[in-house]
């Protein structure tokens, strides 16, 4: 890479991805299927894994996540989705009308409330019907774009186009038009509201917004060689400058006061430490790159924990000198159900507040909130 670090993959005879190792040295295998090259399963550096498998048309069939959940589908004889079960258990339908199409007529929630769709021979959704039998039905033009949307209760709204497939206005349900214009490289460069104001954007050769005017106030924008933008002039023509690694990451932002702040990263992008006007910060990850601790100019601001599964259990941070803390509950299906907030006292560690809710679930998935 530009800034000196390498990362490696390693592949197997026939040039399946096997291995992948980042800047620090960090590896993550991958498992692909002897016979399709599809991967089934992925180990990520801290050891733990996911795993994938798949039909005889190498459709996904399951798939279980490091926390040991599971999605499901299931497929009917076209190869079409039918029912999809999310890790928590929910399960959604899909009903087809149509077997020589891929497009659902309905589907079906955990709650079991339907939304009914109708399309046309080409595949554009001419009318949907949510769970509460509302419909509503879209025109379209012989390109395939909308043209008219129309509500229930004889709302409508319109949109019109160029030659060149742009929209150029839009008339809302109260009649009122909204504008839009374009340059030759169909930049939009105009949008006109309904009492006549005009919102305009300038670009460079390269396509770039360099000027924009909004409520007759502008703002303009400067790039780099490499097309990052590295200083903003406000509409009062204060500055705000940029500046970026070879990486392209922001390391460091002066505003229009003055104020400068520093950010640095490590080998795999993360952000380490940003300095503001002599506060700084540092951030620390654990090996699955989750963030377990904030520190600013060395004490402890903020703190995230997790369980064996990887699911956050407790957030915890200073205020007003008292810990903070909110825990976090889950039941097998990694939905939450329960959240205690607790004050403790700096010193003696006393409990001095604490607040809880909790949540249960009916047979469709649906959380009821106790507090």
């Amino acid at each position: 890479h530009a800034d000196g670090s390498v990362t490696q993959s390693q592949f197997d005879a026939v040039g399946r991805l096997k291995a992948q190792t980042d800047a620090a040295g960090r590896t993550t295998e991958y498992s692909p299927d002897v016979v399709t090259g599809l991967i089934t399963r992925i180990t990520t550096p801290d050891g733990r894994a996911s795993a994938f498998y798949y039909n005889h048309h190498s459709q996904l069939t399951s798939a279980t996540g490091p926390d040991g959940l599971e999605m499901r589908r299931k497929y009917d004889e076209y190869g079409r989705l039918i029912q999809e079960t999310a890790p928590d258990g929910d399960i959604t339908r899909y009903r087809y009308d149509n077997p020589h199409s891929d497009l659902p007529c309905a589907t079906d929630d955990a709650t079991g409330s339907r939304k009914t769709m109708t399309w046309s021979r080409y595949g554009q959704l001419l009318s949907f019907t949510d769970c509460s039998g509302y419909v509503t039905r879209y025109d379209h033009d012989r390109f395939g774009q909308v043209t008219a949307v129309h509500r229930e209760e004889g709302l409508s709204q319109y949109r019109a186009y160029d030659s060149r497939g742009q929209l150029i206005a839009v008339k809302d349900t109260q009649g009122h038009e909204t504008r839009y214009e374009y340059n030759a490289a169909g930049d939009l460069t105009t949008v006109i509201a309904p009492d006549g104001s005009r919102n305009g954007t300038q670009y460079d050769a390269w396509g770039k917004a360099v000027r924009t005017t909004q409520g007759g106030l502008t703002r303009s924008m400067e790039y780099d060689a490499a097309g990052r933008v590295i200083r903003l002039t406000s509409e009062n023509g204060s500055h705000t400058t940029f500046r970026y690694d070879v990486l392209d990451r922001l390391i460091q932002e002066t505003g229009f006061d003055g104020r400068t702040q520093r950010y640095h990263h490590d080998l795999t992008g993360k952000l380490i430490r940003s300095e503001d006007e002599g506060l700084v910060t540092h951030w620390h990850y654990d090996e699955a790159d989750r963030l377990t601790h904030r520190t600013v100019n060395g004490e402890t601001a903020e703190q995230w924990q997790y369980d064996e599964r990887g699911w956050l259990t407790d957030i915890s941070h200073i205020s007003e000198g008292h810990r903070v803390t909110v825990h976090y509950g889950y039941d097998e299906k990694g939905r939450l159900t329960g959240e205690r907030q607790t004050v403790h006292h700096p010193q003696t560690e006393a409990l001095l507040w604490q607040h809880e809710t909790r949540h249960a679930y009916n047979a469709q998935g649906l959380a009821n909130r106790c507090i």
